[in-house]
């Protein structure tokens, strides 16, 4: 199972390079220049072709969704999470690639979803064509679904003791050493591989702050509170798109052309909706933004991520919700900024990251150790540690469902 686990975490890392270099090779082909990132990519283009690239892009993914639904049979589970908690570890090699494919086309021209969830799909499937290939039993092939995945996971956000988390915490639902053994060797081997092919580095460059007063443990606990609250509304305003788009009538390419004609409409005044919002939160980090415009490029954020999260494009919400996380806390460290000069408005941002992430998914622990290895910052673990307990606590109170409760509930109920 060890030996396994390793040969799957390699598999899975080369895999999500592959996927990452043609996204790369897209930006520079669709901009005409080297670009870095979808954000620096919207800018560069003129206003009428960011507003006609998403509505291309939504079009060519929604024709390759259609044409998968009418000509390929359904095998196995669309989604890895299915495949490990309610499904035999089977996914479908042919159903993969061809949403890998919808999900590079919205992706590359301009989605507001992340690139991560369909790198972390494809060593999923990876790991499941492997498992069958070795006549595994299905217990024994949702653990190596689940290696592939951790892979995946450790292989995007350069966070190998996060990503094992990720699917103990959240998909199993609980972390013990017959699970977490396999997982964190899979990281570790996907890890290996990333580190030494890419050279990766943390993915947000964090500035170094002070935590030296104890009262200010306060404020973040506020932080905490505010993202708890904040969570469950989030959640059910991609739910709600869901369920808007879900009414239409008209075939899957123009339902998908629809959600990227709002995201282009939106990106003509805010380029900065394009993508998964690396480069926005790293420069909320290191450069002074007016709080208005922080808050402006906040809703139309959530707008642009409703809108291709619930026509359907292929993607995932993970790091659009780091987005919302560092946006809502550089809104409230910039109002306490007013009132408490001294407090850090960049480790209000972090640590807004951390807090709605953990009152979203509902896994605290996996929360805090992402945050930390995605920036490597040490001095945020206290105050991050706080506002992620917190976070959880109160969305828990308010008795919302998690982030991907909300995706197994509609995986069960989805028709085969």
């Amino acid at each position: 199972m060890l030996l396994a686990a390793a040969t799957v975490g390699v598999l899975g890392a080369l895999a999500t390079m592959v996927f990452r270099a043609g996204l790369d090779f897209m930006q520079v082909l669709l901009g005409r220049q080297p670009a870095h990132g979808m954000v620096s990519l919207a800018h560069s283009l003129p206003y009428w072709e960011r507003l006609l690239l998403p509505v291309l892009g939504g079009a060519v993914a929604g024709a390759i969704l259609q044409w998968a639904r009418s000509n390929l049979p359904s095998q196995g589970a669309n989604d890895y999470m299915e495949a490990i908690s309610l499904g035999r570890g089977f996914i479908g090699l042919r159903q993969t690639m061809t949403r890998s494919l919808a999900a590079f086309c919205s992706i590359t021209t301009g989605a507001s979803i992340g690139r991560e969830g369909p790198m972390v799909q494809i060593a999923a499937m990876l790991a499941s064509l492997c498992g069958r290939w070795m006549v595994w039993p299905p217990e024994r092939l949702r653990l190596l679904v689940a290696c592939g995945a951790t892979a995946g996971l450790t292989a995007v956000y350069n966070a190998p003791i996060a990503g094992a988390l990720f699917v103990s915490e959240i998909i199993y639902g609980s972390v013990s050493s017959a699970t977490l053994v396999p997982l964190v060797v899979a990281s570790v081997a996907a890890n290996m591989v990333t580190r030494q092919l890419l050279h990766y580095d943390a993915v947000y460059h964090m500035p170094a702050f002070d935590f030296t007063s104890p009262w200010e443990v306060f404020t973040y606990l506020g932080l905490g509170v505010l993202a708890g609250v904040v969570a469950p509304w989030y959640l059910e305003m991609l739910n709600g798109s869901k369920r808007l788009f879900s009414n239409w009538i008209g075939p899957l390419w123009l339902r998908l052309a629809a959600g990227g004609l709002v995201v282009g409409v939106i990106s003509v005044g805010w380029p900065q909706v394009w993508g998964n919002g690396y480069s926005v939160v790293n420069s909320l980090l290191h450069e002074p933004w007016a709080w208005q415009t922080v808050a402006s490029v906040l809703v139309m954020k959530l707008l642009a991520t409703s809108a291709s999260s619930g026509s359907g494009a292929v993607g995932g919400t993970f790091t659009p919700t780091l987005f919302m996380g560092a946006a809502l806390g550089h809104l409230y460290g910039s109002t306490l900024h007013a009132v408490l000069p001294q407090a850090s408005i960049s480790s209000y941002a972090v640590v807004g990251m951390g807090a709605l992430l953990s009152a979203a998914t509902h896994a605290p622990l996996m929360s805090i150790l992402m945050i930390f290895e995605m920036t490597l910052s040490y001095q945020a673990m206290l105050p991050l540690m706080a506002a992620c307990v917190m976070g959880y606590a109160v969305a828990h109170a308010l008795g919302g469902k998690s982030m991907y409760a909300h995706s197994l509930a509609d995986n069960r109920v989805a028709p085969r």
